[in-house]
């Protein structure tokens, strides 16, 4: 009987031991989770775009006239970004032939050979997809028609708003789809013709932006 409690101490103490070992082993450390850094908006771009223009004029009198042509240009900007709000500035310029003509006698012709815009842009990001409204300052430069021969070449500005959709290809790559409308409202044509001219113009441009990104998230508005 004594052999067997001297026995059964023996194991018990053995277990304690082993027991307190174990506590005292060092653990390995867990592996934390890699989190790949948010994608923002904010920063300095510039970038490249080509597009389509729908060109509707009206000499008032002879009658109204449409027309279209491509259009090729540049642009510049910047954005800032809160939380899922980004808002910016953005600046371009094309070198275009969208022409619209008038079919009545005499005939009119407008051609469109420049058109640009300083604009304002404000828009909601959805991870790397961008959905924006932009508008501000149009720019044109044209030239005014009469029976095929040059009657004027004039700069005007009016105004232009529009929207669309960018999205991050990479961290500094973006591409986007945007759709503009210009209004250069009314004015009078050239002494030979003494008539006033109303135009607008629709475009469509596809473009791609460089981002300069100034950090890798975006900025949170605490309340």
């Amino acid at each position: 009987m004594k052999k067997f409690l001297l026995a059964s101490a023996a194991v018990a103490a053995l277990a304690t031991g082993a027991q307190a070992a174990d506590l005292g082993a060092p653990r390995a450390p867990v592996a934390a989770a890699v989190m790949a850094p948010a994608f923002s908006w904010t920063g300095f771009y510039v970038g490249a775009f080509a597009g389509y223009g729908w060109n509707n004029f009206n000499v008032i009198g002879p009658g109204t006239g449409t027309g279209n042509g491509p259009l090729l240009g540049g642009t510049i900007g910047y954005n800032y970004q809160i939380n899922q709000f980004v808002l910016g500035a953005e600046a371009d310029l094309a070198f275009a032939a969208v022409t619209g003509r008038v079919t009545a006698v005499p005939a009119f012709s407008l051609r469109t050979n420049m058109l640009g815009s300083v604009r304002a842009r404000a828009g909601f990001a959805v991870d790397r997809a961008l959905f924006y409204v932009t508008g501000g300052l149009g720019i044109q430069n044209a030239a005014l028609a009469q029976n095929g021969v040059a009657v004027e070449r004039f700069t005007r500005t009016g105004w232009t708003l529009g929207g669309g959709v960018e999205y991050a290809l990479t961290q500094n790559w973006t591409a986007k789809i945007e759709y503009n409308y210009y209004n250069f409202g009314t004015r009078a044509a050239g002494a030979a013709i003494g008539l006033p001219v109303r135009n607008e113009i629709h475009t469509v441009k596809l473009g791609v932006n460089y981002l300069f990104s100034t950090g890798p998230s975006a900025v949170v508005a605490r309340y």
